[in-house]
């Protein structure tokens, strides 16, 4: 007697069992790669984000930069410096407590440490050879360092050592987040009280 072996059954359940394995195996592929993706494309848009934060400065200077002399009209060197500043536009706030300053000329390179950790009311505050501070707040009755939209700070930094005539100076603003901002001026070839700098 002949034996007749119908298989097409088991033959069509295995088709359809590999075919999900392969649905399966490829979801789970595709998944692990669009998630690779996103992460990537997450990370280069936070790295993107962070260098823009770093190279663009949000501190300007508004108006012009104020040599004080020691003595007044009959000043032989240049004591302090006082200068305006301000957020460019658009810039975010800068917390000037955090802010570091550094004095150089062709001989010397001094960090100014900050004399307050408050602003103070009074433009003729004296500034401690060495430091620097925020001496007047514009535009806002805060005495706090943060630097917000339309303030402005009036800032007074006194090196340690004289300018004396026909010097160049600078003096570099490195906030904790942003670049650094530098003022270079040249003192005046006869120094009085005040001198506006350039």
């Amino acid at each position: 007697m002949m034996k007749i072996n119908k298989e097409e059954g088991f033959t069509g359940l295995e088709a359809a069992i590999v075919l999900i394995a392969f649905v399966v195996v490829a979801a789970v592929f595709s998944y692990v790669v669009l998630g690779a993706g996103f992460f990537t494309t997450q990370k280069s848009q936070e790295v993107i984000y962070t260098s823009v934060d770093q190279a663009s400065s949000s501190v300007e200077i508004l108006g012009d930069v104020y040599g004080i002399g020691d003595s007044g009209a009959s000043s032989t060197y240049i004591d302090t410096v006082r200068f305006t500043v301000g957020l460019t536009a658009g810039g975010s706030a800068v917390d000037f407590g955090q802010t570091t300053i550094t004095y150089s000329d062709a001989s010397n390179v001094s960090k100014l440490s900050l004399q307050s950790d408050t602003a103070y009311s009074d433009p003729d505050t004296a500034i401690t050879a060495g430091k620097w501070a925020v001496v007047l707040v514009k535009n806002s009755d805060a005495t706090d360092l943060l630097l917000e939209n339309q303030e402005q700070f009036t800032i007074v930094a006194n090196p340690i050592d004289q300018i004396t005539t026909n010097q160049e100076f600078h003096l570099d603003l490195r906030p904790a987040v942003g670049t650094s901002y530098t003022i270079t001026r040249t003192s005046p070839a006869k120094i009085s009280g005040v001198n506006t700098l350039y």
